[in-house]
């Protein structure tokens, strides 16, 4: 059983959404603002967080931020106020999987949640045929290990959420061939799951910033401008 912890300061949308997630069968830990979840995060990590960005105390961005500090592998999907499109772009550049915007369908955020932790299963599912067969990808520079979640460039060890982990490993199989928006959608959503250019966009933007925190001079992702991207090996 999944437990998923879901930060809000409305206690109608704690109650609803709660109830909601347990007939679906997950265990939910409800939190009212972000300085008490952060509390019960540092004692026991959940398997994943939905955030409401606009909260007392502390909000959904620096819990956020906060909890990167700590982990990039918690899935955490962002829940946005209608017209607050400055900050789901800001909140995907922060390290969110994934946003839903208010009001919002219950059964909407239940299929988020579900794609994301499949996907997360299917990272973390690995055969021991797998295992043995020690599937580290090298490109140039780069090297992946989908085992360990670990990617380093020229040595360094670069920290990616799941999301960014997807996309790069996407780009970096096939150096030289050119990825659509759609097609890293696909990669990184589960097929019932809608979203937007620029999400992807933004999850590129932070993944191409992580790099070069490794190396300033990063110029393996390129932009093919209303095309795509392409994985370039040195």
């Amino acid at each position: 059983m999944s437990r998923i912890a879901l930060v809000d300061d409305d206690r109608n949308i704690l109650t609803s959404v709660a109830m909601t997630l347990e007939n679906e069968g997950f265990e939910v830990e409800t939190f009212n603002d972000g300085q008490s979840a952060l509390d019960a995060f540092n004692k026991s990590m959940p398997d994943m967080a939905v955030l409401d960005i606009k909260m007392p105390r502390m909000d959904g961005m620096d819990l956020l931020q906060r909890l990167r500090q700590k982990t990039n592998q918690l899935p955490v999907i962002f829940l946005t106020s209608k017209d607050d499109e400055i900050d789901e772009v800001l909140g995907l550049r922060m390290g969110a999987d994934d946003y839903v915007k208010k009001p919002f369908s219950q059964r909407l955020l239940v299929e988020r949640i579900r794609a994301l932790l499949r996907r997360q299963d299917a990272i973390e599912t690995v055969s021991t045929e797998e295992r043995n067969d020690g599937k580290v990808m090298e490109r140039g520079h780069l090297r992946m290990d989908p085992l360990r979640h670990a990617v380093s460039w020229k040595g360094t060890d670069v920290s990616l959420t799941v999301t960014e982990f997807l996309l790069l490993q996407a780009l970096a199989q096939r150096p030289g061939f050119v990825k659509s928006r759609d097609q890293l959608m696909d990669v990184a959503y589960d097929d019932q799951v809608y979203v937007d250019d620029r999400t992807i966009d933004s999850h590129i933007k932070r993944l191409r910033k992580k790099m070069r925190g490794a190396d300033e001079n990063f110029a393996a992702i390129e932009t093919l401008y209303g095309i795509g991207y392409r994985y370039n090996e040195d």
